[in-house]
């Protein structure tokens, strides 16, 4: 296993610095290869220039501005974000690592002629999490969509392998939580992270 940690919080005493801490040593016991991006850490730039998006939609963007982002996306086969819901969905911080980073010839392939859609480019990622907090409760974060969980699971779980295996956890609540919900929470981690990193059911081939 190849697992690919992509952290976004801007405190380290945060409690999403605890998640991904579970995170990782679940990873670690599991005898997996971790790469860690810690995009607040690294001062990663989530703006994407005027120039850098006239060379995204004419495809002549490359990849190297990127690297080595880029390359750790190719090499995992285990992809797992942690961060905190701000508005129902992602940090700007990391949406932006979204737009720069999954490049067309890296995440997906672009559409074939007049009224196509893109296709999947991330057939080599088999495992998804996500495992996030947030300050609304479950039922106000699915009234609004869950649109980070949506963008993540769904958006890009659709460029991966069929069948992936996914887990996801979220803290509701976050700004009335206690040291219990805290706790429990930590090990609802634990619980969805041995999920993840079970074996990926094959899938079955279907035949006349």
């Amino acid at each position: 296993m190849r697992a690919l940690v992509v952290y976004c919080h801007p405190r380290a005493d945060s409690f999403n610095a605890a998640v991904r801490d579970v995170v990782l040593e679940k990873l670690a016991a599991a005898g997996a290869e971790t790469r860690l991006i810690d995009l607040y850490a690294e001062g990663f730039d989530p703006v994407m220039s005027g120039p850098e998006n006239a060379a995204y939609l004419d495809l002549t963007i490359g990849t190297e501005h990127m690297e080595p982002h880029v390359a750790a996306i190719r090499w995992c086969d285990t992809l797992i974000f942690v961060y905190p819901t701000w508005w129902y969905g992602l940090p700007a911080m990391l949406k932006g690592w979204l737009d720069r980073v999954l490049l067309p010839d890296v995440a997906f392939l672009m559409p074939e002629g007049e009224n196509g859609t893109i296709r999947p480019g991330l057939r080599h990622i088999t495992r998804l999490g996500v495992f996030t907090t947030g300050g609304a409760s479950r039922l106000l974060t699915f009234f609004v969509g869950a649109p980070g969980r949506r963008t993540l699971l769904r958006g890009l779980g659709l460029l991966c392998k069929p069948g992936r295996r996914t887990a996801f956890a979220m803290h509701y609540l976050m700004d009335s939580s206690t040291p219990k919900t805290r706790a429990q929470h930590l090990q609802r981690v634990a619980r969805q992270m041995d999920r993840l990193i079970g074996p990926v059911p094959q899938r079955q081939e279907v035949r006349a």
